[in-house]
């Protein structure tokens, strides 16, 4: 969870002030699933402060299953006019009315614990619950829908080249951890089936392996686990030799990312979120972030239960030159970023 202090809101004050056409968003309703995960969470912040700093009169739709949750996760939610919470439960097919212009759809298992335990789970949340908002989306005219899908999409290849956004290789569909790539897939394919059937606008992001101070206490993702040791003062715990290619995102950063893809993103089309100058190996994000909190990595064999939930792609690098057209730019390299998750996560 982020302590908000005086420090991270000058940061998401530099983030936002690199969103191109940002006052689009001004005086617009913004609907947004799994508000107080890793990403989204990060998303709101970043709205929140447009709302406070440049008078933007962004109404923020907080969609979740538990309200008493997300005012815990955003204080400044209580008596704020330009927030509000709907109930919505991503596995439910339950139709969803409310007017929104934009939509970001975030809801989603998103750590390996979870793809493991809960694949159906995994998979309705991607699919059945994005549907409910289609469907709200077509019927309620909303400007555009955004998917927050996963570089996990693209599968296995032999490169080590970063993927772009055409690249697909192969995913072992009878693979119960495929649960989560095979569900995202299905995801942007069903975006693209109702442009193509009911005309809606919408845009695809992929994120890489996003690291920051919004990590939950339940993500078992191997930067949140990280980051909660080097937070601790403990040692960084590494299952494996940590040669895996991968394109790490600060959370803010990410935030900027999804919120230029948003405004300015071409229909029907997909976007990587990542930077250049984080594309590097999970041994490397490991030692950012023991160097931050002063500890040393180690390295221990993995259990069993362990291995099932692992990343089925050795590299899931991504090019992040398409969004970068657009205008975006990460703020955060990979030292900095560690000491500001240390500085502000709690």
């Amino acid at each position: 969870m982020v302590l908000y202090s005086e420090s991270y809101w000058k940061d998401v004050a530099e983030v936002v002030g690199v969103i191109p056409n940002k006052s689009d968003l001004f005086n617009r309703s913004i609907l947004i699933t799994g508000a107080t995960g890793m990403i989204c969470s990060a998303v709101v912040d970043l709205l929140h402060w447009m709302n406070c700093h440049l008078d933007g009169n962004i109404h923020i739709i907080l969609a979740g299953r538990n309200e008493e949750r997300t005012r815990k996760r955003f204080p400044f939610m209580d008596g704020n006019t330009h927030m509000s919470f709907l109930p919505y439960d991503a596995t439910s097919s339950e139709k969803i009315n409310i007017k929104a212009d934009y939509i970001i759809h975030g809801a989603s298992n998103a750590d390996p614990a979870s793809f493991t335990k809960q694949p159906v789970e995994t998979m309705l949340a991607n699919i059945v619950g994005l549907n409910a908002l289609l469907l709200s989306a077509v019927e309620n005219k909303s400007k555009r829908v955004l998917l927050i899908s996963s570089s996990e999409v693209y599968g296995r290849k032999e490169e080590r080249r970063p993927f772009e956004e055409n690249d697909y290789g192969f995913v072992d569909i009878l693979n119960p951890r495929a649960s989560y790539p095979s569900s995202k897939r299905a995801a942007e394919t069903l975006c693209a089936a109702y442009k193509e059937e009911h005309g809606l606008d919408f845009v695809v992001t992929r994120p890489g392996h996003i690291y920051g101070p919004s990590i939950t206490k339940t993500d078992s993702r191997a930067s949140a686990q990280f980051t909660r040791n080097a937070k601790a003062g403990k040692d960084i715990i590494m299952k494996s030799a940590g040669t895996q290619l991968r394109s790490y995102c600060y959370t803010l950063d990410c935030a900027s990312a999804i919120l230029t893809a948003l405004i300015n993103g071409n229909s029907g089309e997909a976007y990587n979120i990542s930077s250049r100058e984080l594309v590097c190996s999970i041994r490397d994000i490991a030692e950012a972030l023991a160097k931050a909190g002063n500890v040393n990595v180690v390295f221990e064999n993995a259990s069993e239960t362990e291995k099932k939930g692992f990343n089925l792609m050795d590299n899931s690098s991504l090019n992040g030159a398409k969004l970068e057209s657009l205008g975006w730019k990460p703020l955060y390299g990979i030292s900095e970023g560690s000491e500001k998750t240390l500085q502000v996560y709690i």
